[in-house]
């Protein structure tokens, strides 16, 4: 009887995602409270978010038929057509760290910078390859139909080796095991694109995926406030920059508001806020508009599940619930919003909570329908008790994709 309700449970929920545009993966989990991040403190606190949680492919799309598998906090694949497992979330600069295990047999790699099906490595992706160096002229480390690698392992089955790919850009470079394999330059550098695990033949492990967002710009702390914020909507709320150097704000209905605007974007911030207290950060608002964004939710409650009793911070409010709140009242939480035409996912202390795509018709009001335009960025007032402080706020537009 248990397992028929967790069952339909769960088929009613997969339902509720896919009327979404959602494609969920439960992995080995019956309960999303078994999940925790695994970075560290000072890992998320600088701005790494993991792209696997190490018992779920929440946050991550086949594109052929492979049989993609988590264990032992390990995604492998052993049999299946040629293609990728990617990341539903497009990034352009970054630093990525992942590790990998492969027999002296398999052909496989790790590509950034992808479309979803790529054809060619010389032109629509960055393939860095993983495959012996007796087997392919582009061996492990190498970027294929690129750059050929200076330190290619040997792979022997059940060895983990490290891989560190750096990018800004223009300029990438590949570490296997900690050496440099490879550097590049492309004058004509993709822009943005899914983070790729490919099956190309041979059983092939990933474990330890995480990625760091490159070349954000604060905005807090900064020199000058009024440069950087609109104070004209803080309406019962108020703000300023404590003697520490936070930023806080206090009282009720009412948002500080950016006067720059970003349509697709990066967002990295620091904050902390006591229990029962509800805020936001609100985007793509309607400049002038009081809180008339798509809203990411900061709110600690949960029930006697474990479920968030409102949204949960790190939720896309209204639109998906947080699918774990990692956030405690009156502590510092680590928040990463990436937001990319009609896909926003967001990351709580390097967590990925929320994977949601908006399906509504086009509009420029994002509470009627789909908002792509550029708009501000608002921290959310909610009602009198609103305390709420940031010890930092960074931003960047996401480089477009140029073919």
């Amino acid at each position: 009887m248990n397992t028929l309700k967790i069952f339909f449970k769960k088929l009613a929920i997969s339902a509720c995602w896919f009327l979404c545009g959602i494609s969920p993966s439960w992995g080995q989990v019956e309960t999303l409270t078994e999940l925790e991040t695994w970075l560290t403190p000072d890992e998320h606190a600088s701005g790494w978010i993991a792209l696997f949680d190490g018992k779920t492919l929440f946050g991550w799309q086949a594109e052929s038929e492979v049989d993609w598998k988590v264990g032992g906090e390990t995604i492998s694949a052993t049999t299946g057509e040629r293609g990728l497992l990617r990341t539903t979330t497009q990034f352009d600069r970054f630093e990525l760290f992942l590790e990998f295990t492969a027999g002296p047999e398999t052909n496989s790699g790790v590509f950034i910078m992808t479309s979803p099906r790529p054809t060619d490595p010389a032109i629509d992706c960055y393939e860095v390859n993983i495959v012996a160096p007796d087997r392919h002229e582009y061996a492990t480390g190498a970027l294929v139909a690129r750059a050929k690698s200076e330190h290619a392992p040997e792979l022997k089955h059940g060895e983990w080796h490290s891989m560190r790919i750096v990018t800004d850009g223009e300029n990438l470079s590949v570490e296997i095991d900690g050496i440099l394999a490879c550097r590049y330059r492309d004058a004509r550098p993709l822009g943005r694109g899914y983070i790729g695990l490919q099956y190309n033949g041979g059983p092939v492990g990933f474990r330890n995926i995480k990625l760091k967002p490159s070349s954000l710009t604060p905005l807090h702390p900064n020199t000058d406030f009024d440069a950087t914020w609109n104070t004209q909507q803080l309406l019962d709320s108020k703000a300023a920059v404590t003697p520490a150097g936070l930023l806080r704000l206090i009282g009720g209905r009412g948002q500080l508001e950016s006067r720059d605007r970003f349509a697709d974007f990066v967002f990295s911030a620091r904050a902390k806020s006591p229990a029962g207290v509800n805020s936001g950060v609100f985007f793509r608002c309607i400049p002038g508009e009081v809180m008339n964004g798509y809203e990411c939710q900061i709110e600690h409650g949960v029930d006697e599940n474990g479920k968030p009793t409102d949204c949960g911070t790190g939720g896309i409010f209204r639109r998906q619930d947080a699918r774990i709140v990692l956030t405690r009242p009156d502590e510092w939480f680590d928040l990463t919003i990436v937001a990319n035409g009609p896909h926003i996912a967001t990351w709580v202390n390097g967590l990925q909570v929320a994977d949601w795509r908006d399906i509504r018709d086009p509009d420029p009001n994002p509470r009627r329908g789909k908002r792509l335009e550029n708009g501000t960025i608002c921290i959310q007032g909610h009602d009198p008790e609103t305390i709420i402080e940031f010890e930092k706020i960074s931003i960047r537009e996401i480089d477009k994709r140029n073919r």
